[in-house]
């Protein structure tokens, strides 16, 4: 099992956001990769301190995480699992490069990884539909994206300005004494690298546009208009920056006979006068394939069944929806006249009244018991 994200960070389940801060920038200090070099243990707590951080310092995913658990981000989303290096660095950097706790962290060649700021590339975006059936199943995707990568034969060099940082520091005279604030290097945007030599066909930042196919592993049970993040699979940055990621955004395709409601679908069955009086057997379709169902004799208009773990997982591991069957019955727009002359006759039997029961509950009821 995980282990538990306040325990990692030795604080209690009240803490507030400024002591999540506090004993986060005394672990990452403790564990950095700069000050424990080859130390894997090192390494690894470093990874999990930065983990714990990510959840609990955002008030969405640490009430999700206090309710549910590590269960809350199973699936890829919202947690931190499986953070490598780049993404500290890129996403924590401000926790030591000045500014928290009012005094900053400049140990280990003066700065978050070793005193040079990693330019990170910019995202792609793309857009993935999805069947019914592959939401409930879960699915694989190869996807080709053009990706801008760095190309062969670019060199770069360490920017003279801010001397590979990306930063540049200055410090003016106030009232209160000498304040001292960084802005990113207007000269290499902040890469810390600017360009040395580069290919004709490459850009102004070394890159040049190429097709790759990403293989998109998507979970069972997400929904429409959701957003996976395929870390990497972004563009390049130049130089030994980060390369940014592949931003999937999920489109759930209409289903011929299946409509969908969170974790439950709906199906509409429709029946004749003579099934709904004698009964009958009917094949359906589910996301797993068809099933048969029995339909009772006597069975009422707006009668539902319920197939219980027919519909979507859920997301975060809770289960299965139901497939909620909707029992329709059909009534003949136009009839010859022996039909007509039945239901003429028909019209005046007792049996063929309405005579509804308790049991047999309005709409509104039904609705109301279904999401009870």
């Amino acid at each position: 099992m995980k282990e538990d994200y306040y325990e990692i960070l030795g604080i209690s389940k009240n803490a507030s956001v400024a002591e999540i801060k506090k004993a986060y920038r005394k672990k990452a200090i403790e564990f950095h990769p700069d000050k424990n070099p080859g130390d894997t243990h090192a390494e690894e707590m470093f990874k999990k301190a930065a983990e714990a951080y990510e959840v609990l310092s955002n008030e969405d995913k640490r009430a999700k995480y206090d309710r549910f658990g590590h269960q809350a981000f199973e699936g890829g989303f919202g947690g931190g699992g499986g953070m490598n290096m780049d993404d500290i660095f890129s996403q924590f950097g401000d926790i030591f490069g000045g500014g928290f706790g009012g005094g900053g962290f400049s140990g280990f060649g003066g700065g978050f990884g070793g005193g040079q700021r990693r330019a990170k590339g910019s995202n792609l975006r793309i857009r993935v539909s999805l069947t019914l059936e592959e939401i409930a199943n879960g699915a694989e995707k190869k996807i080709k994206v053009k990706r801008k990568v760095q190309a062969p034969g670019t060199t770069y060099k360490t920017c003279s300005t801010c001397n590979g940082t990306g930063q540049v520091t200055r410090i003016t005279n106030t009232i209160l004494g000498r304040m001292q604030t960084a802005s990113p290097c207007t000269t290499c945007g902040g890469a810390g690298q600017m360009i040395d030599k580069k290919p004709a066909n490459a850009d102004a930042q070394g890159l040049v546009s190429q097709d790759e196919t990403v293989s998109i592993k998507i979970p069972a049970g997400v929904e429409d208009g959701m957003q996976l993040k395929v870390t990497g699979k972004g563009n390049d940055a130049p130089g030994n920056g980060i390369p940014g990621d592949l931003l999937v955004a999920i489109e759930e395709k209409e289903h011929p006979t299946l409509q969908r409601e969170g974790d439950n679908l709906h199906y509409d069955l429709y029946i004749s006068f003579s099934e709904a009086a004698l009964g009958a057997s009917r094949e359906i379709d589910t996301v797993t394939g068809k099933v048969r169902i029995k339909v009772e004799e006597g069975v009422q208009s707006g009668k539902i069944l319920r197939l219980r773990g027919k519909g979507i997982p859920n997301l975060n591991g809770y289960g299965k929806g139901d497939l909620l069957v909707h029992v329709n019955v059909w009534t003949p727009r136009v009839l010859n006249r022996e039909q007509r002359e039945f239901f003429e006759k028909m019209a005046t039997d007792e049996n063929f009244q309405p005579s509804p029961e308790m049991s047999d509950k309005s709409f509104f009821e039904k609705v109301k018991d279904m999401f009870s």
